[in-house]
């Protein structure tokens, strides 16, 4: 089984989203838009598991729907009681916080219309692992799941392989990763092999990011 402290948000995922500078700004702006997009594929759920929620970066777009229910979970009630601070109190009534892990989610079987996942997969390198987590996604939710990581075949991930190459080369006892890029044929066989079936993806920037969102239905 995978440790679970290593399934905590991750540090570009776990606080409140004050972007500083024209190109925080930006991708702040652009992760919101697939967001939206990738909701939009879903059919617009009514209620969300939000998973890891961390301080609710999403809750902004996640709440624009007055009639969506979002769960926001997180392996850190801290970071969960940081979003609840920031936010505005009225949206807030439509967040309900709970404290979970994704290999085991305190919720029933087909408790939710979708499971929005933005910031996990890119920290799981171990195919067991991802398997693990998708299986139990596609337990609880009832119709979809969105789920972004950094996936292969664009020049960010080409150039982060040569990267990782050299340090190797030089640090080999020094190099400790914690994001990964994965194959977008390998994932996708595991959205298959967990019983999902793909409704769509965006990319952040075709050709060169490595973001990709990716919107899954239980097939």
């Amino acid at each position: 089984m995978p440790n679970v402290n290593a399934l905590r948000s991750g540090p570009d995922g776990d606080k409140p989203v004050r972007p500083y500078g024209f190109s925080g700004r930006l991708a702040h702006w652009r992760d919101e838009q697939l967001a939206r997009q990738a909701l939009k594929i879903a059919g617009e759920p009514g209620l969300v598991l939000d998973l890891p929620s961390g301080a609710g970066r999403f809750w902004a777009v996640l709440t624009e729907h007055s009639n969506r229910v979002v769960l926001a979970a997180d392996l850190s009630p801290e970071m969960l009681a940081i979003g609840e601070a920031a936010f505005p109190a009225e949206k807030l009534k439509r967040i309900k916080t709970f404290q979970t892990s994704p290999l085991s989610i305190e919720l029933s079987a087909n408790a939710v219309d979708c499971i929005f996942c933005m910031r996990l997969f890119h920290h799981v390198a171990d195919p067991d692992h991802r398997a693990a987590i998708l299986h139990e996604f596609h337990r609880v939710t009832r119709d979809t799941a969105i789920i972004a990581l950094w996936v292969d075949g664009n020049i960010k991930s080409w150039r982060r392989k040569r990267l990782e190459r050299a340090r190797a080369t030089i640090e080999p006892d020094v190099l400790r990763m914690n994001r990964f890029v994965v194959s977008r044929t390998q994932i996708e066989s595991e959205f298959a092999a967990a019983g999902f079936q793909i409704l769509g993806h965006h990319d952040v920037l075709p050709g060169y990011a490595m973001w990709r969102v990716y919107v899954l239905q239980k097939a």
